[in-house]
């Protein structure tokens, strides 16, 4: 019941109503202070500050009782208790304005705060939903449906084209192509065939196969996966504000001196206005200001910060680490090369011909070339006799002649020899990251046609720029080592981890954290959340990442315009940079107000108007970030 009365009297609407009262209180207070007749404005029974007081110090009131009673230490004394200790020596002596600008100030410092801490929390819902229902498994030779819970380590399950497997397991039967991104991020499916391991939550693409199942239920990939997010979800503490941080020494030295005015002077009033001024209100604005202003302006820009600790620990960040697959690159497959080995054969022949035979392919190469030759306006021959061997290629009649199109193995078991020269084309453009369709007529390899993932254009300008800020950049990724050293020297990245599983990624970025670095994890799949979740501060992918990627991540880039990581970088700096700034000019303004104090020039209520002034000058100074160009 004293939770749920707390939370609404500290709510916007009753905050507001607050502030109105303690305006109504305002005037008169004015008037009398500066040598005019104190004249009541509004007819009330009670003075309106006592509103104020009520309903913005009940919440105080509260927070501070209930951190003496439950945080450990030295963290029972809060900024909340040195305000609450104001508060009822304004009210011991009369000045109830005082006691009410405090409190107020500091209401509206919450739901600043609060207002920069909202993040979205779908998530790890949405994993959750990738891990399969249903599997189908084999027992005495008959098929049975059965719930992935049941499903036991050493059962024979059938996974056929489109499924998702249940269990990770190991291929005892069949080959295929596995979608694997949800584990790897890797944009392409992975060919698979006897003895292989297949991983829960990744899809069965092409051909039925047998698995037997090694790893079930809570032990699964996909299972692991969702733990990790739910573990480092839990390992991000609240941000504990600066105001906070400094009530161990704050409350202390405030009732010191406020007690040593007294002693002096003799006079109570001075001593509870050392309290007023000493407040920490324009402390408590200065985060909350400033990063409300710059979360503002990234939205300009489209780039959305869900909190504010993100953004002030973006400002801190000294390595940035980068997945490739949609985050460097674009994630789609385009033909990079096409090279015939005939010369009876040009380019263009052959591609039309490779095109013409991968016209009925569902297989993403296939897909890719015959999407290439359409885009360049190459015609096309229907195809006959078309045949899919799952994982290895497809044969067909285009054009009156009958082509092989598939990899090394492919062509090996049609009797089709791979010569030296062959090799080592196909040894270079494995070196470059690429993947290669061998296309054969009746037993002579005739020509290879190679795709690749497409790196952004801006890529290596924002790796550069990066680096010029004195950032340490890292690529991790599930891809292949070839692939991502290939990529890493397109943009100018040295520091290449590869072939990583997410908990590797995971790994990668605790052991730099363990090295005293602060990480920020850039990542658009399924797999880059346990290490977004991870790192100090993540961004995701937002228009074309995975809605768990963007859930996952504290930032998101809405355009998916990696040259606006620099942008997010300096933004973040220049905020950290004004807290500290505000923070300074906050502290310099206090301890004037407290040597004025001291020699009786301030009373509480001139004391609380210059505390107001000193706040209203922390959130102008916020305020500028708003429109300030970091581009």
């Amino acid at each position: 019941m004293l939770k749920k009365l707390n939370d609404f009297l500290a709510g916007l609407p009753m905050t507001i109503v607050a502030g109105v009262f303690l305006l109504m209180d305002l005037v008169p207070h004015l008037t009398e202070e500066f040598g005019g007749a104190s004249v009541r404005l509004f007819f009330l029974p009670f003075d309106p500050a006592w509103a104020t007081i009520v309903i913005s110090g009940i919440p105080l009131l509260y927070l501070a009782i209930w951190r003496i009673i439950h945080n450990p230490g030295i963290s029972k004394i809060s900024s909340a208790l040195l305000i609450c200790i104001a508060m009822f020596a304004a009210i011991a002596i009369g000045d109830l304005f005082a006691a009410g600008e405090v409190v107020f100030i500091m209401a509206i410092g919450a739901l600043l705060e609060d207002a920069t801490a909202n993040r979205a929390k779908k998530g790890l819902k949405q994993l959750i939903h990738l891990a399969p229902a249903k599997g189908r498994r084999l027992k005495d030779g008959k098929e049975e449906m059965i719930l992935a819970e049941e499903i036991r380590q050493g059962d024979i399950l059938r996974i056929l084209p489109g499924e998702t497997i249940p269990a990770d397991g190991t291929i005892i039967s069949g080959e295929t192509s596995v979608d694997q991104s949800v584990m790897t991020g890797e944009s392409l499916p992975v060919d698979k065939g006897m003895g292989e391991e297949v991983f829960c939550g990744t899809i069965n693409r092409f051909g039925s196969i047998d698995i037997s199942a090694t790893k079930v239920g809570e032990n699964s990939s996909l299972q692991k996966l969702i733990r990790m997010v739910q573990d480092a979800e839990n390992k991000q503490a609240p941000m504990q504000r600066i105001a906070d941080r400094a009530a161990s020494w704050l409350v202390p030295v405030a009732l010191l001196i406020a007690i040593s005015a007294y002693m002096f002077t003799g006079n109570i009033v001075t001593a509870v206005t050392v309290l007023v001024v000493f407040c920490p209100c324009a402390l408590v604005l200065a985060t909350p200001t400033a990063v409300m202003a710059a979360i503002g302006q990234a939205t300009k820009h489209g780039v959305i910060i869900k909190s504010g600790e993100a953004l002030e620990r973006m400002g801190k960040v000294d390595t940035i680490a980068f997945d490739k697959t949609g985050t460097l690159t674009y994630g789609r497959l385009d033909v990079s090369d096409v090279i015939s080995f005939d010369a009876a054969v040009s380019e263009t022949e052959l591609l039309s011909l490779a095109a013409s035979a991968e016209a009925r392919s569902e297989h993403p190469l296939g897909k890719a070339i015959t999407a290439y030759a359409g885009k360049k306006e190459v015609p096309l021959t229907e195809a006959k006799d078309f045949r899919m061997t799952a994982g290895r290629g497809i044969f067909a009649a285009a054009g009156g002649r009958g082509l092989l199109c598939g990899n090394e193995k492919f062509l090996a078991e049609n009797g089709v020899p791979v010569d030296n020269r062959v090799q080592s084309v196909l040894e270079r453009l494995r070196t470059e990251g690429k993947a290669s369709v061998l296309i054969a007529e009746g037993r002579t390899c005739i020509g290879v046609i190679a795709l690749s993932d497409v790196l952004r254009p801006d890529a290596n300008d924002m790796v550069s720029r990066l680096s010029a800020m004195h950032t340490r950049i890292v690529l991790l990724t599930g891809d292949h080592q070839k692939t991502a050293d290939y990529f890493a020297r397109q943009v100018g990245i040295s520091d290449v981890r590869a072939e990583l599983l997410p908990e590797e990624k995971v790994g990668s970025i605790e052991k730099l954290q363990a090295e005293n670095h602060k990480v920020c994890m850039i990542g658009d799949g399924v797999n880059d959340a346990p290490a977004l979740k991870t790192a100090d501060v993540s961004v995701a992918m937002g228009s074309m990442g995975s809605d768990i990627a963007v859930d996952a991540a504290e930032i998101a880039l809405m355009s998916d315009d990696i040259s606006k990581i620099p942008y997010l970088k300096r933004l973040s700096n220049e905020t950290v940079k004004t807290i500290k700034v505000s923070i300074g000019l906050s502290m310099c303004i206090n301890f004037a107000a407290i040597v004025l104090s001291l020699m009786g020039v301030l009373t509480p209520t001139t004391g609380a108007l210059v505390h107001n002034a000193g706040s209203c000058f922390v959130v102008l100074i916020a305020a500028l970030l708003y429109d300030r160009k970091f581009e």
